[in-house]
């Protein structure tokens, strides 16, 4: 009996050190690293896509407003509740001369698949070397955290969520679009 209870004292000992890491790490350890500032241009970036060209760039959507978002992985619950709320709203999106596109690790035929099977009418973007999951923040290990950025249509950063609940996650961002569209 003893040998087991020195074991689990042990165990929980190992338990509290890690939760006390976790706990006084750095914000920026919790979000992925150091998300890039607002007021700022955007990073900028090309990556590969399972719409028109094979390519998109930040620069291709100057002029218009863009919702770049990034998430985990195409087809897990959470990725999907959240794109597919995207694409409800995406005619008001239009409607406010905005470009919603997605951003994960996945490979461009993952998210052909998941465009099709989802109805999905925006780009997905593959990041498939975290680069630029790693450029804003949203870097963790082996995938993309579930981040958006609002970048105005001059390529500069205006909004960050780095807290993102994926059922009203879009209506967020919309009621935050206004706010920006009106002050500018």
């Amino acid at each position: 009996m003893k040998p087991l209870r020195h074991h689990l004292t042990r165990i929980c000992l190992v338990l509290g050190l890690i939760v006390s890491l976790v706990m006084a790490a750095p914000a920026a350890f919790a979000m992925g690293g150091d998300p890039p500032p607002l007021d700022q241009p955007a990073p900028t970036f090309t990556l590969p896509s399972n719409t028109g060209d094979g390519e998109v760039s930040l620069s291709d959507y100057r002029g218009q407003w863009v919702v770049l978002y990034f998430y985990p992985q195409d087809f897990t619950p959470g990725c999907t509740v959240e794109a597919q709320r995207f694409q409800q709203d995406l005619p008001k999106y239009i409607e406010r001369n905005t470009q919603v596109i997605g951003v994960s690790v996945d490979s461009v035929d993952s998210h052909a698949e998941f465009c099709d099977s989802e109805g999905l009418k925006f780009p997905l973007l593959a990041d498939e070397d975290g680069s630029v999951s790693k450029a804003y923040g949203s870097w963790m290990s082996y995938f993309s955290l579930r981040h958006t950025y609002l970048i105005d249509p001059e390529g500069i950063l205006r909004e960050q969520y780095v807290k993102v609940r994926p059922v009203i996650h879009s209506e967020e961002v919309l009621a935050r679009l206004d706010e920006l569209q009106a002050a500018s």
